[in-house]
């Protein structure tokens, strides 16, 4: 059946944010390009129609936002926006500053370029980066055991691409944009970008954009199979924006998953989320305890919740 006209114009709406918010950067004045609060207020802005487009427009009624949801959501995005920001550039884009300058490391033919071209690298860039970091999460218990707690959500909305363990989220974020000389305007349209693709692509919103923008972006039905239920399922689509890194490199899937979480689908508290890297040494003393509680006849072997790790 065809798709109603309604329904054509809410699928082109990621497409039109993601030139809407290229058009903003490169118009920009300088005095806006330079001040936080700006670059705040876009990004928050992007989030605020996303969620009113999933009242408007629900792909999922399991999905759907309550105020438990919206208030953690909240919290890791206001966390990812000052903790992890911060630490991201103390630890890594100073320091990656530092040794461009040492070695003067410079790249005009970048700072140079058309705007539209520097903002296509910068998203590649932190796409290419962020799909390895990803890939390497669902491939090597150790990082995975980081990465899980944001695939412990039982529904996807235009937040959740901000949940997870601390420590994930500082990795997700590194990249090596800082051993490039990129216009600034044109670094913050890059960053806009992939801003409003992973926000829909987390986002319950009826919203299935054509083929120009899915073959390349990263869209819900990519994402939502990504974060299906059955661990093996999780090992594809790792392109947080950029889909077309998962085509390039053989770890596309095609398909949709409405429901999502992991193990018995349990819900984490924040407190849980951010323990969860370190259940596995927490219960492997709490078995210690008990042996050695058995073995001296001062109790019972107990055990404590087990944490199913990547093979």
């Amino acid at each position: 059946m065809a798709k109603s006209i309604k329904q054509q114009a809410v699928d082109l709406i990621p497409p039109v944010m993601v030139v809407a918010v290229v058009l903003f950067w490169y118009l920009a004045p300088e005095a806006w390009v330079k001040n936080t609060w700006v670059v705040i207020a876009s990004s928050s802005a992007v989030t605020a129609i996303v969620l009113g487009l999933e009242f408007l427009f629900e792909r999922h009624e399991g999905w759907r936002m309550n105020w438990k949801e919206f208030f953690t959501d909240l919290f890791y995005v206001v966390l990812s926006a000052t903790v992890i920001s911060k630490g991201t550039n103390l630890l890594a884009e100073e320091p990656l500053v530092a040794f461009k300058h040492s070695l003067g490391l410079k790249t005009p033919w970048l700072e140079h370029a058309p705007f539209i071209l520097q903002t296509a690298f910068v998203v590649f860039q932190l796409e290419f980066v962020q799909y390895w970091m990803h890939r390497l999460m669902h491939n090597w218990t150790p990082f995975w055991l980081t990465h899980a707690p944001h695939h412990h959500i039982t529904q996807l909305n235009a937040m959740k691409g901000a949940v997870g363990n601390p420590i994930e989220l500082w990795l997700i974020s590194l990249s090596v944009l800082a051993l490039f000389d990129v216009n600034q305007a044109a670094a913050l349209a890059g960053f806009g970008v992939t801003g409003v693709v992973s926000t829909f692509a987390h986002a319950n919103v009826r919203a299935n954009p054509p083929l120009f923008y899915s073959f390349i972006f990263t869209t819900i039905r990519n994402h939502s199979l990504h974060h299906s239920v059955p661990y093996e399922d999780t090992r594809c689509n790792y392109g947080n924006s950029l889909i077309l890194l998962d085509r390039i490199f053989g770890t596309y899937k095609e398909g949709e998953a409405s429901v999502v979480g992991q193990d018995d689908r349990k819900r984490l508290s924040i407190k849980e989320q951010w323990l969860f890297p370190f259940m596995p040494i927490v219960d492997w003393f709490r078995q210690r305890k008990a042996q050695g509680q058995g073995t001296h006849g001062q109790g019972t072997h107990g055990q404590g919740d087990q944490v199913s790790p990547a093979n």
